[in-house]
């Protein structure tokens, strides 16, 4: 079984800004609820702040969908989504909205014969084996990418994410990308009309089950893979490179994206240039309040991305995510509250 990467932080971290000790200052409570994909590192970031500041943060992995729903609802103090919210509905419900770190969707089999980390896939081939085209590992058009290896006449056993889901938002973004059957059939969202498969919550469910099931194939945020040691297969990038995933990989996605320009950060980072970029990486969103109920709150909340931006980079290598860069940084802590 695999060992969720939640139940590592425990999940309720101390957190505060300033120089005052602990005990000199009463913690403030501040919530938050959303993206699965970023989980790990909110909690990461509480965990190695608790001893410098004074926030109590408790964040609920509930999913991209849930996290945006419940900011709007005013039921917790930051909503966290790998999907960008519109700029119109950021309007219309007061939210301010800027990335925190950076990963890479990566695609995760479970192929009886098949070496870690040796099976090759493109974005036509893998839009194939999820919208029920190809539905065996011997199917001619996954030998024609992988020529050195025996593919096994095993059944293809998509699993895809059954919560509204970013990262789900992220990969069919990409399969509309690069196949327009795809696009025209199924389209992008945080949830789609996913034609058979099973489905399973999170990240880390998906990845339990593709573990579990012979023929398993699915999607999930890099780290989860990476951490639990599951058959990651290479993709062929914009290039025509096939490539394994690293935090290397992801910075030369990152660094062809406009951050400054795009509209409410939300940039595209899917499918870059670079003959070493990955070709499925985002960023991961938060949003918060323009209007708070409590300023007290508010800078909490300020104070608390503010420290993980300050010092959460350590953390974001050893859970591999790649840190925004320090410009962005700084426009995200400025543009707050204006």
């Amino acid at each position: 079984m695999i060992k969720s990467k939640l139940a590592l932080f425990g999940f309720v971290a101390m957190t505060a800004l300033g120089s005052a000790s602990l005990s000199s200052a009463q913690a403030a409570e501040i919530t938050g609820a959303g993206s699965s994909f970023a989980a790990p590192i909110y909690g990461a970031w509480g965990e190695g702040a608790k001893h410098q500041i004074g926030v109590n943060v408790n964040y609920q992995s509930v999913g991209s969908s849930a996290g945006q729903d419940q900011v709007v609802a005013r039921t917790v103090d930051f909503g966290a989504s790998d999907k960008p919210m519109a700029a119109e509905r950021l309007a219309s419900e007061h939210l301010y909205q800027f990335p925190t770190v950076m990963s890479g969707i990566v695609v995760v089999v479970n192929v009886p014969g098949i070496e870690p980390g040796t099976l090759r896939l493109d974005g036509p081939t893998l839009a194939g084996l999820y919208d029920g085209e190809i539905t065996e590992w011997d199917d001619d058009r996954i030998k024609a990418l992988n020529p050195g290896l025996k593919l096994p006449e095993t059944d293809v056993a998509p699993v895809h994410r059954a919560d509204g889901s970013g990262t789900s938002f992220v990969f069919t973004s990409y399969l509309s990308q690069v196949s327009p059957e795809w696009k025209q059939k199924l389209g992008a969202g945080t949830s789609v009309a996913w034609p058979g498969g099973s489905g399973a919550r999170g990240n880390d469910g998906v990845a339990a089950m593709v573990k579990q099931t012979e023929g398993g194939i699915g999607y999930v945020e890099y780290s989860y893979a990476a951490q639990n040691h599951l058959n990651i297969a290479q993709m062929k990038n914009h290039t025509g490179a096939f490539i394994s995933p690293t935090l290397k990989s992801f910075e030369e996605a990152a660094n062809a994206a406009d951050w400054i320009h795009a509209d409410h950060y939300a940039v595209n980072l899917l499918d870059t240039a670079g003959p070493g970029a990955w070709p499925i990486v985002t960023a991961t969103f938060v949003l918060v309040p323009t209007n708070p109920k409590d300023a007290t709150t508010a800078k909490a909340v300020r104070d608390f991305f503010a420290w993980g931006f300050q010092h959460g980079d350590a953390d974001n290598t050893r859970l591999d995510y790649v840190g925004l860069p320090q410009n962005v940084k700084d426009a995200v802590l400025a543009g707050w509250g204006q």
